[in-house]
């Protein structure tokens, strides 16, 4: 069975953008609840806002590598599959 190479590569381009759809859910949501629970930390805490910060800056870096993956994914199904 043969297909359209418009085809395969319009199909390419959905899997993409529902990769990076997906994808970019989890950290956008982790990283607000992240950020807004350091926040109210702060708030009940001043004296340890640096704590709180610096925790909360790296829990934002490690969850932020899940939409680069995403991306990194997206990346690889646009431009690595040779249709």
């Amino acid at each position: 069975m043969e297909y359209n190479i418009y085809f395969l590569k319009a199909c390419c381009a959905i899997a993409a953008a529902i990769c990076m759809g997906i994808g970019s859910i989890g950290p956008a949501i982790g990283e607000g609840h992240a950020v807004g629970k350091a926040l109210e930390g702060m708030a009940r805490q001043p004296e340890s806002a640096n704590d709180l910060r610096t925790n909360m800056i790296l829990g934002c870096a490690v969850t932020e590598t899940t939409g680069i993956y995403a991306l990194l994914i997206s990346f690889l199904i646009l431009f690595a599959v040779n249709v």
